[in-house]
């Protein structure tokens, strides 16, 4: 595959060379043990995410989306997971912003956000969200970089306007329709928390392990982190956002056709290895559609950029120097 010969339009080049993948390995063992790992993460923050800066973007509906912004040079915008926040993100902000500026938004109802806008029907809906911040912030063109949901408003936004999108990472995500089986699985527990207002502890039961990797205690810091935090949302957010916004994410149509229209030379698909609810067999299916790369991510589940962190920010590095330099 060969580099992107567009340039960039955002700010100043970085007058340091591109990447070696020695250097890239090195950026790597500044990542503190304890980030790396994730047990940094606790109810949706993280110590180096709060090193960026955060801000807040008001859409023309008054809608207000807050981000992390990060660094200089070519943007790329991170796209994080239903039911977790930016904060996912803190070992790949720490080593991508030493080259890149790093804009990671909460998404509604997530992290610092505020509720769905009530007009938004689909990922089509996001994806122009998303294209709101970037006009904004006066980004031209950019890298997505997205995982679960934020790898579907990422090919959304890559299809709506592939002139602002340089370079693509679909992460543990799926464009075609969910199963029937897990569909139905994930609207019935939709339907609990919104009858109950809360994730009650079984329903923190039920959710918790389909985002890590088979086997893991859930009484580890990470997974006890994240149900803590499922447990702590409050019910107007719940029945406001996080409940539709499901509805969005599980009962999409299917765009695997679509998907065709991506630039393959510049599209990446990554997945975990173990990861339950987007297992590989579906990456490859859309890397067959698009005909673009694709990475197994060894000893991952779901979350994957946590579970196996110098891994992928190694190959988002090797990516992005490829892509965006």
């Amino acid at each position: 595959m060969r580099p992107s010969s567009l340039a960039t339009a955002n700010e100043p080049l970085s007058p340091e060379p591109a990447l070696s993948r020695r250097r890239a390995a090195l950026q790597l063992m500044a990542i503190p043990a304890a980030i790396a790992s994730g047990s940094a993460l606790a109810n949706g923050t993280a110590d180096a995410a709060s090193a960026a800066v955060k801000k807040r973007f008001t859409t023309s509906q008054g809608c207000h989306l807050h981000y992390q912004d990060r660094g200089r040079g070519p943007v790329v915008l991170l796209g994080h997971s239903y039911l977790w926040d930016s904060s996912m993100w803190a070992p790949q902000i720490l080593a991508l912003s030493r080259h890149f500026r790093v804009i990671a938004p909460d998404l509604w109802g997530h992290g610092a956000s505020g509720p769905l806008p009530a007009d938004t029907q689909d990922l089509k809906g996001l994806a122009a969200q998303m294209l709101e911040l970037l006009d904004a912030l006066h980004v031209r063109e950019c890298a997505v970089v997205g995982l679960s949901v934020g790898g579907m408003w990422g090919a959304e936004l890559a299809l709506k306007a592939p002139e602002r999108v340089r370079s693509l990472v679909m992460m543990d995500t799926y464009l075609g329709a969910e199963p029937e089986a897990t569909r139905l699985r994930y609207f019935g527990l939709l339907d609990a928390i919104e009858a109950g207002g809360q994730i009650t502890q079984p329903l923190v039961d039920a959710i918790v392990p389909i985002f890590f990797r088979p086997g893991t205690d859930p009484s580890s810091p990470r997974p006890a982190a994240f149900g803590r935090s499922l447990a702590a949302m409050a019910p107007d957010r719940l029945r406001q956002s996080v409940v539709p916004l499901g509805r969005i994410i599980f009962g999409r149509a299917d765009a695997m056709d679509r998907l065709a229209a991506l630039r393959p030379q510049t599209t990446l698909l990554m997945c975990g290895d173990e990861d339950i609810p987007r297992p590989p067999h579906e990456m490859h299916a859309m890397a067959e559609v698009i005909g673009c790369d694709a990475v197994v991510i060894p000893e991952a589940g779901h979350i994957s950029n946590l579970d196996n962190p110098e891994f992928v920010t190694r190959q988002l590095l090797q990516w992005l120097d490829r892509t965006m330099r």
